[in-house]
């Protein structure tokens, strides 16, 4: 029993947090139909973020952590940059701009924006030879196009099961969740800020893993990167946003919004993902990836009175497709990888001889020393022993 517990227990936890992730779109959109600034809340949510995974890093990694340097904090900058306040604001305007069902499926074409940055950049190689390097290729294409489907075709709308619950007030419900669909040039401008948005998460992928081969301590690392997302989000947010009641938290769901945000998504369930990569790898974490989809499309269907168009769901299952695709071909490059060794791998034997019939081993030294040099004036021609 205990056996099938540890087997269960990642893939329990993986679903929790997907389902972690997909509720915290919905209460974006919440937040925003309260009049909430989106700039503020992206702040709030990484003070909040802050506050818990700090202690929690110094608590786990203080006698290991190595000394910081200034290499490590610039790269903790551009981590908190392009992995947290600049893809945070873009996915929060997408949100507005669109659905929570659109901007959760286009998150799933990050791991085929990475595979392209990596090939612009020199870290991959395009090997069409290969069934892994065809299978990211087709599942790049397949994503893309799904994205684009999902932007520029809506087709019949698809009637789905409605508990007939208005969580929006009357003076905003209607314009905060079909304006996405009412003014093609909006929703066009909030694909293109989803889009970047997942691109500037795929770079910071990227620079994540450079810095994790100088900085291996995952804490302290997310500690860093939500001490410079805060930084940068209340900087800019004080820049444009001048009403300061904006700021105000009250017992509503503004303050749920921001605390779910910063402490569950951003601090406990970085950590779950942590262990579940270190138990099963980051291919394990990457599979659960579309069950947020289901959930978001779920819940904005039946609580959120959002539309579901057949382009949606049809781009969706095109951009899952592709995504399963771009994995299996990494999969499979990564099993090839552990196979195959190195060329500079090197066995290096040595041989240590042994001269028996002495007892101890500083006898031992002395007498293959004395028989090296016996060994060496042979050579010479001097005496024999």
């Amino acid at each position: 029993m205990w056996k099938v517990v540890e087997v269960v227990k990642p893939v329990v936890l993986m679903v929790i947090v997907q389902i972690a992730n997909a509720w915290v779109n919905v209460l974006y959109k919440l937040a925003v139909n309260d009049g909430m600034s989106l700039r503020v809340v992206v702040a709030y949510r990484y003070i909040f973020a802050t506050a818990f995974i700090a202690p929690l890093a110094y608590i786990l990694e203080r006698k290991t952590r190595t000394k910081m340097t200034w290499t490590i904090l610039f790269q903790s900058f551009l981590c908190g940059l392009f992995g947290g306040a600049l893809p945070q604001n873009l996915q929060m305007e997408a949100l507005a701009l669109t659905s929570v069902t659109f901007a959760t499926a286009i998150s799933n074409l990050v791991p085929a924006i990475t595979f392209i940055l990596s090939l612009s950049f020199g870290m991959e190689r395009l090997n069409l030879k290969k069934a892994a390097g065809k299978a990211k290729i087709i599942g790049t294409m397949t994503g893309i196009g799904g994205a684009m489907l999902m932007t520029f075709y809506r087709g019949v709308e698809v009637k789905m099961l409605s508990f007939h619950i208005n969580l929006f007030n009357q003076r905003n419900g209607g314009g905060a969740v079909h304006s996405s669909r009412g003014g093609g040039g909006l929703f066009l401008l909030g694909a293109v800020s989803s889009f970047s948005s997942n691109a500037s998460y795929a770079l910071w992928l990227i620079i994540q893993a450079k810095m994790s081969r100088a900085y291996p301590y995952p804490y302290s690392s997310t500690a860093l990167m939500c001490v410079m997302g805060a930084i940068l989000s209340v900087t800019f947010t004080f820049c444009v946003e001048r009403d300061l009641t904006q700021w105000k938290l009250g017992w509503n769901v503004r303050l749920l919004t921001v605390a779910y945000a910063g402490i569950v998504v951003s601090g406990v369930m970085v950590a779950v993902i942590s262990w579940c990569v270190r138990m099963r790898g980051p291919l394990f974490v990457s599979v659960f990836s579309p069950l947020m989809l289901v959930v978001v499309a779920f819940a904005g269907s039946t609580i959120l009175d959002e539309k579901l168009y057949l382009g949606s769901i049809i781009g969706s299952l095109l951009i899952v497709c592709g995504l399963y695709l771009v994995l299996w071909g990494k999969s499979k490059e990564k099993v090839k990888n552990q196979l195959v060794p190195s060329k500079c791998d090197k066995l290096e034997i040595v041989v240590k001889p042994q001269v028996h019939g002495i007892h101890g081993d500083d006898q031992d030294q002395d007498s293959f020393k004395k028989g090296g040099d016996m060994h060496h004036n042979r050579e010479k021609g001097g005496e024999q022993h």
